[in-house]
């Protein structure tokens, strides 16, 4: 069963692969996705990553781990809210 990662704190200058290296050390990556500002283009400064297998080790080890300058946050991702929708 595969295992939906958020990564936080993210540094701006992190790309998808970045994510994808990193997390690829712990296990399987299915996909590594930087999120990005819909008007912008720039890093919201987020991410997920999921994984096929080995996503508790990576969760486990890279909490609070220093990654290009930023120390990051990472755990689980929750289901998103639903919000009303905006008129």
């Amino acid at each position: 069963m595969s295992k939906n990662i958020f990564v936080g704190n993210l540094a701006w200058s992190a790309s998808d692969s970045d994510l994808h290296d990193l997390f690829s050390e712990y296990g399987d990556v299915s996909s590594a996705r930087v999120i990005q500002d819909r008007e912008t283009g720039r890093s919201r400064g987020f991410g997920f990553v999921e994984m096929e297998s080995g996503g508790d080790e990576a969760i486990e080890a890279l909490n609070g781990h220093s990654f290009l300058g930023r120390d990051l946050r990472v755990n689980e991702a929750q289901p998103r809210e639903r919000r009303p929708r905006r008129y």
